[in-house]
């Protein structure tokens, strides 16, 4: 239900998904703790945001001179440029400013900027935020947002789901560092996943986790019409909580240098919790050379081959223990990890039915001698058998043989410090 809100949102162009106070918060501390001057003289931008009542302006305002930042920018993008029906009605913080322009409020963005003690009662915080109108809508794509993406160190926001791939984009066109949030699928686009196969972004400290049984929560409009347990109102606002969802980023963090610690091939398969793996052992690839790994705490330490597992891997990525080599299904024309393409696929339905088996080229498959009990299945003319296609696969392959005692212990300490962090806020 989910990702069907996020695809219709997506349709809708419905993007006003607002991130909570408690969510940003737990994740900077994150990055605070690896590194406690990571935001030091530094100007953040926090563009498609609304900085009226914007959680991430809130928090990085009222914590201004704790981490020391040298400016903050915020900018919003005008409401009849967000081609959504809404009664708007500007906010009295607007009306009773002397800047208040009635021609301006719906087609105009707003600029927010913090760098300095406006009102003199000897501290920087929130209430010296300093607002304007932008000259355009506030488009991140305009020529006026990418003069303020310029000036920043640091680009934190919750972008349009609909435009994630470009607002990355606009990103590395600056190459800048940033801290945003994503869903899960967007491993496996072809503009993302090269990002991080190559250590140009990865994953935050959350991603796809639920934290006391619930995933991340966003508030949204009240004009917004989704239906499903996933919405909810709480004091009379609307959230909605949305599964696979986490932060992207390219600041380190401790849990992201954290190895995994794992079994070996013979103790998984005497040993693993998963029957897919106990007693069992791995299956290997028809059309990509690698075995399939289908759990992350299943991954055998002493394989030196190349393994496919899933893209909720990247939670639990240490690049110093392992090598991102691909992915399956590859999105890209040169294709050098897949070793066969099938032909003339036929695919076989559980209601005996059949139709074109195209999709079995969309992912790494099993191959069986007999039809296997889940449906559906495929044949096809160049390969005798059938075929089963697994969910999207990322490739790795181990980059050390060992991971030292002194890693670990590093390791462990970070995470506690993490954990003992989150309880205490």
């Amino acid at each position: 239900m989910a990702n069907a809100n996020l695809k219709n949102a997506k349709k809708q162009k419905n993007d006003e998904f607002y991130t909570q106070y408690q969510d940003i918060q737990k994740e900077i501390n994150a990055y605070l703790e690896y590194d406690k001057d990571v935001f030091r003289g530094k100007t953040i931008l926090l563009p498609c945001d609304d900085p009226e009542w914007s959680n991430f302006t809130k928090f990085f305002a009222q914590n201004f001179e704790n981490f020391g930042i040298k400016k903050l920018i915020s900018t919003s993008f005008a409401v009849e440029s967000k081609n959504m029906d809404i009664d708007y009605e500007p906010t009295l913080f607007e009306t009773i400013d002397p800047r208040f322009d009635k021609a301006k409020t719906r087609c105009k963005g707003k600029i927010f900027t913090l760098s300095q003690d406006e009102n003199h009662d000897g501290k920087i915080n929130i209430d010296d935020l300093k607002w304007n109108y932008l000259e355009g809508d506030g488009d991140f794509r305009s020529n006026e947002v990418k003069k303020l993406r310029d000036q920043a160190d640091i680009i934190i926001t919750n972008p349009p789901f609909s435009l994630f791939r470009e607002f990355v984009a606009w990103i590395m066109e600056a190459d800048k560092k940033f801290l945003i949030i994503g869903n899960i699928n967007c491993i496996s686009y072809s503009e993302i996943f090269p990002l991080l196969k190559n250590n140009k972004m990865w994953v935050g400290n959350r991603f796809n986790k639920r934290i006391n049984g619930k995933n991340m929560t966003f508030r949204v409009p009240d004009s917004y019409e989704m239906k499903g347990t996933e919405l909810y109102i709480e004091e009379g606002k609307k959230y909605i909580s949305v599964a696979g969802t986490g932060w992207f980023t390219n600041l380190e963090h401790g849990r992201r240098h954290q190895p995994l610690q794992l079994m070996t091939m013979e103790d998984n398969i005497k040993f693993s919790k998963h029957k897919e793996v106990q007693g069992i052992g791995y299956q290997k690839y028809d059309n990509y050379d690698a075995i399939e790994v289908p759990f992350t705490d299943a991954i055998p330490s002493d394989y030196d081959g190349v393994m496919g597992v899933p893209i909720s891997f990247l939670d639990k990525y240490c690049p110093e223990q392992f090598e991102i080599v691909g992915l399956a299904p590859e999105r890209s024309d040169t294709m050098i990890n897949r070793v066969f393409h099938y032909k003339n696929a036929v695919q076989h339905n559980s209601n005996g039915t059949s139709q074109s088996g195209n999709k079995v080229n969309d992912g790494p498959t099993i191959l069986y001698k007999e039809p296997p009990a889940k449906f559906p299945y495929y044949t096809c003319e160049n390969r005798d058998g059938f075929l089963q296609v697994l969910y999207a696969r990322i490739l790795i392959k181990k980059k050390v043989k060992d991971v030292s005692p002194e890693q670990i212990r590093v390791a462990t300490k970070i995470k506690e410090q993490t954990n003992e962090n989150n309880i205490t806020n």
